[in-house]
């Protein structure tokens, strides 16, 4: 299995607890984030959704898909969420909130590993394609969240 960390900076000028509803709402993220095809609940979690497991099939820049599940494993309101991933690819995805200025910083930590075959063996050249299909999929989320905001706001 081939290890990627990648991490990626979001900022709102919306209220944090906005931004932190949307980015919490899986279900509803194929309605703003153009890379994601498929959110399926699979697992109810208890009363604050921790446990809960979703399958997350996603379309990318470069020519496939992948899906894996997320279950929901940490939850500290308006601070933090965190999934493990498992699936084609496995590992963890740290969502973490602050404001600074009155604008709402999310960071997004991203420590996975492949595990598709394919990915593997090509993972020592396709590395940088990898990284720049990550950072096109985050970019397309920014803005699909940029223009969910407004619309929230309007």
């Amino acid at each position: 299995m081939a290890d990627y960390q990648f991490v990626t900076h979001w900022r709102f000028e919306a209220p944090l607890e906005t931004v932190w509803h949307e980015i919490r709402s899986m279900d509803h993220w194929p309605e703003w984030w153009p890379y994601v095809k498929q959110v399926e609940l699979l697992r109810q979690g208890d009363a604050d959704d921790i446990g809960s497991v979703r399958r997350i099939t996603w379309k990318t820049a470069l020519p496939y898909t992948l899906t894996f599940d997320s279950e929901l494993v940490v939850l500290d309101k308006f601070k933090r969420m965190e999934g493990r991933a498992f699936g084609e690819l496995e590992g963890l995805g740290i969502w973490t909130f602050s404001t600074e200025d009155g604008a709402t910083i999310v960071r997004y930590d991203w420590l996975v590993k492949t595990t598709r075959p394919w990915m593997n063996l090509l993972a020592p050249i396709a590395r940088p394609i990898f990284a720049w299909n990550h950072d096109q999929v985050m970019q397309g989320g920014y803005e699909g969240l940029k223009l969910r905001l407004a619309q929230v706001a309007a």
